[in-house]
């Protein structure tokens, strides 16, 4: 775990928001037509659309969050799916408790 990285990506703004939405992805994106779940996380167009950026912007900050650890991707076929790491978030919160 790489605090240096995990507390850069959460100096954005929209970087945390879309880590809130992830943690109840149901109550926040609409149902995957495709699969029908979200046992794979959150399409990364519907991160796209509710965040209201670019593809290009959007695509840099899930990459950090997946970078430092804060989200897990999956692809399936043409489209990649993100998720929470709750390992990760619950160390990083253990870590700040326990060590500052």
């Amino acid at each position: 775990m790489n605090i240096l990285e995990i507390n850069k990506a959460l100096s954005n703004q929209i970087r945390v928001d879309i880590l809130d939405w992830l943690k109840e992805p149901a109550l926040n994106f609409p149902p995957h037509t495709e699969l029908g779940h979200f046992n794979y996380g959150v399409c990364l167009v519907y991160i796209k659309n509710k965040a209201a950026l670019s593809q290009s912007t959007i695509s840099q900050y899930m990459s950090q969050l997946q970078k430092s650890g804060l989200v897990d991707s999956k692809r399936v076929g043409k489209w990649t799916y993100f998720k929470r790491n709750e390992e990760n978030i619950k160390k990083y919160i253990d870590y700040l408790a326990n060590q500052l």
